[in-house]
């Protein structure tokens, strides 16, 4: 599995495949009676923003840490695994993803309660439309836990990496305190 999630990690290509794939299926169960070539259109038109998205995201942060892409995603495995760079000069990209990464979180923490409040009206707007044109069907109180569920999950997954990034933070701050 950890060569899986590794070659996820390091390859666009492969990013892009598995969310076309995703998208084919996604786009297939909700629309199942579209012709499937409109399936593809739109799997491949999501998967362009996504990489689109995913490029620019890869080099800013390499812009910031002073690194390319493949050094960027080298650095983000170390801190998911908490492994602190003995060499001085990864230590210092290290330090610069780490302080930049955490700007951009704080910074977009304080609009986090205005997108999950529409995110949570969103999911309450669904059931009540639900129960109002169809009598409160499974569909709408399957995608509103649905999207309450990604609400959480969104915010678990901050949390682990805010974790993440103050410990390699920390650890980086001992680490250049010891060494002088």
């Amino acid at each position: 599995m950890r060569v899986v999630k590794r070659w996820l990690d390091q390859s666009l290509i492969t990013q892009a495949a598995l969310i076309f794939v995703l998208g084919v299926g996604v786009t297939a169960l909700f629309r199942p009676d579209e012709h499937p070539v409109v399936w593809v259109i739109q799997s491949v038109f999501y998967s362009a923003i996504a990489m689109a998205f995913v490029a620019v995201q890869r080099r800013k942060a390499g812009r910031a840490a002073g690194t390319d892409g493949r050094g960027v995603v080298e650095l983000h495995r170390k801190i998911r695994h908490r492994e602190v760079p003995q060499e001085p000069e990864e230590r210092a990209s290290m330090r610069r993803l780490v302080t930049h990464q955490l700007g951009q979180m704080e910074r977009g923490g304080r609009w986090l309660p205005y997108w999950l409040g529409a995110l949570v009206l969103l999911a309450v707007g669904m059931v009540v439309l639900g129960a109002v044109t169809t009598g409160l069907s499974a569909m709408p109180l399957v995608l509103a836990g649905a999207l309450i569920g990604f609400c959480c999950w969104a915010l678990w997954m901050r949390r682990r990496t805010l974790d993440h990034f103050r410990h390699m933070d920390s650890s980086l701050r001992h680490t250049t305190t010891t060494a002088a």
